[in-house]
């Protein structure tokens, strides 16, 4: 039998020992950071200056926002004050539920008017007492002799042209005769609140007068065109003096619309022309002080088209005209050598 070869046992290790993993440890390099990708500073950039334009934007946008309000609450308060006044005309000739209408629209309004609380309660209280009714006489026929000397002496008035005592004299005679002659004594009223709204108007520029006047005139018959224009362009008139001297601008473009239709419309003081042509030259300051330019130059030309521009404006409109048009330089003209020409023999 053949023996076979006995082999040591081998020195090797195990073939099937357990292998340990090896892991990383802190001590081992640690791996590149990528950079950022470029793309994403430049949209932050952008954004950033969307957001800056933005915020710029709203800024702009508030202050504009509260020049208009500020304007706004001007013209309302205009409106207010004049309403109180005729709420007054209408308490001193007893017409007590106008007068408290008038009183209350401006409550609503601006709740803090002055004195508009306690003339409210005196109307109240004028509007609580009865009226008293006077004992019929019994004789058949009523004594109208006081009616019509009051009537005959409100026709003369009214020929003379005095409308306000002619007024007096028909508030007097409705008193003591309400049914006296009442259509044509509705004639008369309105005759005479129509011309005496035209004439405060025209002839001395109380423009809320003249407009109260006409209006309580339309409550008897509707207004003809010349009084109706007239009462349009009061309002206007009215409307753009509450931006004279606060907003140039607006004042300048509502002036432009009364100056074009009633351009002799006045106020007592100045005419729509004058104010417009005050309004176009402040205007054009104001540019000027923007460095607007051209913008004032044009404000300066269009006021120049209705008179003669006072220093300032005129110091300015030099200024802004020969920066918003500069001279061009001339052309020096070259001179040419002279060119001989052959002259045929003959």
């Amino acid at each position: 039998m053949s023996h076979g070869i006995i082999t040591p046992m081998s020195e090797e290790p195990d073939k099937t020992q357990e292998v340990h993993t090896i892991k990383e440890d802190d001590t081992q390099p640690l791996k590149p950071v990528k950079p950022a990708p470029r793309w994403r500073s430049i949209l932050l950039n952008i954004l950033g200056i969307l957001i800056l334009l933005a915020l710029g934007g709203y800024s702009g946008f508030w202050r504009g926002e509260k020049d208009r309000l500020d304007a706004q609450t001007s013209t309302i308060n205009k409106q207010l004050t004049e309403q109180f006044q005729f709420a007054l005309v209408d308490e001193q000739f007893g017409r007590y539920d106008a007068a408290r209408q008038r009183l209350e629209f401006i409550i609503q309004n601006n709740s803090s008017f002055p004195g508009a609380q306690n003339e409210l309660a005196k109307v109240l209280v004028q509007m609580t007492i009865p009226t008293v009714t006077p004992t019929p006489t019994l004789t058949p026929t009523p004594d109208v002799r006081g009616s019509q000397a009051l009537f005959s002496t409100a026709q003369q008035l009214i020929a003379a042209g005095r409308w306000s005592d002619a007024l007096t004299e028909l508030d007097q005679l409705r008193k003591e005769g309400p049914t006296f002659n009442t259509s044509q004594v509705d004639g008369m009223y309105y005759f005479a609140l129509r011309n005496y709204g035209v004439d405060l108007i025209t002839k001395e520029g109380n423009l809320e007068g003249g407009v109260y006047q006409l209006t309580l005139a339309e409550r008897f018959a509707p207004l003809d065109r010349e009084a109706s224009g007239l009462r349009e362009g009061a309002r206007a008139y009215i409307q753009a003096s509450s931006f004279f001297g606060v907003d140039w601008a607006q004042a300048v473009n509502y002036f432009a619309q009364v100056a074009s239709g009633w351009p002799s419309m006045w106020d007592g003081t100045m005419s729509a022309s004058q104010r417009y042509q005050i309004s176009l030259m402040r205007y054009g300051d104001l540019l000027f002080a923007r460095n607007q330019f051209c913008d004032a130059v044009q404000q300066y030309q269009t006021a120049q088209g209705i008179g003669n521009l006072d220093k300032v404006a005129t110091n300015n409109f030099n200024q802004a005209y020969q920066t918003c048009y500069p001279p061009t330089e001339t052309p020096v003209p070259t001179a040419v050598a002279p060119v001989d020409t052959l002259t045929p023999t003959p």
